[in-house]
């Protein structure tokens, strides 16, 4: 089995498009080198790093971050499962941030459409008075640090 891969090889196996995979290189995410005939050539573990690229992004992971964490693997090297922890641990207190965020907003939408009254500003059961203006901006009671639920 060749240890080069066409770039037609590795759009098929990664599932994605040939200009993903271009644009991925212009990132600085996978790398190629070119054949004699100026042909571009994959090494196989590109399809390692493009499947730990896809995951990331699946998990919200921006691509400059996935990058910085690509960089610290040889090049030239297979990501191995080791890799993968030490990539991902940087990111579990942005994804359990998020998991939460998400959470709330997921359960505390249908609560606040179900009062009935449709109102941002002064809903008399979970706002009343527009006092979460005086916390600041935004979405005060989904943003608030370290809390699962929230009570009005």
């Amino acid at each position: 089995m060749s240890r080069e891969l066409t770039v037609g090889q590795v759009a098929r196996r990664s599932g994605l498009a040939v200009s993903a995979l271009h644009f991925y290189e212009k990132k600085g995410l996978i790398r190629s080198h070119r054949t004699s005939g100026n042909q571009r050539r994959y090494d196989r573990d590109v399809l390692r790093r493009l499947a730990i690229v896809r995951m990331a992004q699946e998990l919200g992971i921006p691509l400059s971050e996935v990058a910085e964490a690509l960089s610290r693997v040889p090049t030239g090297h297979t990501p191995t499962a080791e890799d993968w922890r030490q990539m991902s641990e940087a990111w579990y207190e942005k994804l359990d941030r998020r998991v939460t965020l998400l959470t709330r907003m997921r359960d505390e939408l249908n609560g606040c459409i179900g009062c009935g009254c449709l109102s941002t500003t002064s809903c008399p059961l979970m706002n009343a008075g527009d006092r979460l203006a005086e916390e600041g901006s935004g979405p005060r009671r989904l943003m608030r640090p370290g809390r699962d639920t929230y009570k009005s």
